[in-house]
């Protein structure tokens, strides 16, 4: 994976042994920031408290080829071969803005740590760069077990597209996608 992916600066996470205690309203609520790195480059961090445990989130999560199916504007997301044997993904994403559909394709390296964390590295797609990381923390809303879904993304649009906008759309979808994958578990094992 690039260098770029250990300069994550979430204060999310911790020594991965702790749990994290979260009020129950901190279900459904979705916190995102944004961080310029350079002139064209953003890391943008978002989290959401799923009231699931760890390793069904995590089904969710690597089940790739059905993300499709509930993530909004996800048109497409399958595995693709890849030459040293781990996972390679492809994803095609579309959305209407102004009258005008945007879609974006990349194909990610993927790197799975069970149960705790996913990065992911574009190999080839419409942007200079994009790679992050999903990361798993154990927490507790009130009583009840859950996790604390945290999404990390460094993203470098080609000179073509307006970083701002493209930094928007990342930051309105991203609060659709992670409600989304709540949802998503919540039916399938709540």
């Amino acid at each position: 994976m690039n260098q770029d992916a250990l300069a994550f600066t979430s204060n999310k996470v911790t020594d991965g042994n702790s749990v994290i205690h979260l009020s129950p309203s901190a279900c459904q609520n979705v916190s995102i920031t944004t961080e310029k790195l350079a002139p064209r480059q953003r890391q943008i961090v978002a989290s959401v408290a799923v009231p699931c445990s760890l390793d069904q989130v995590w089904n969710v999560l690597t089940d790739y080829e059905s993300l499709a199916d509930f993530v909004p504007n996800l048109t497409s997301s399958r595995l693709l071969s890849r030459p040293d044997g781990g996972i390679r993904l492809e994803q095609i994403g579309a959305q209407c803005f102004l009258n005008f559909k945007f879609c974006a394709r990349v194909i990610l390296d993927m790197t799975e740590v069970f149960p705790r964390e996913i990065k992911f590295s574009m190999v080839e797609g419409d942007f200079k760069k994009f790679l992050g990381r999903w990361s798993l923390q154990p927490a507790l809303l009130g009583s009840q077990a859950a996790t604390l879904l945290c999404y990390e993304l460094i993203v470098q649009p080609p000179l073509a597209m307006p970083v701002q906008l493209i930094e928007h759309h990342i930051c309105h979808n991203l609060t659709q996608n992670l409600l989304a994958i709540c949802d998503r578990t919540k039916e399938q094992f709540a």
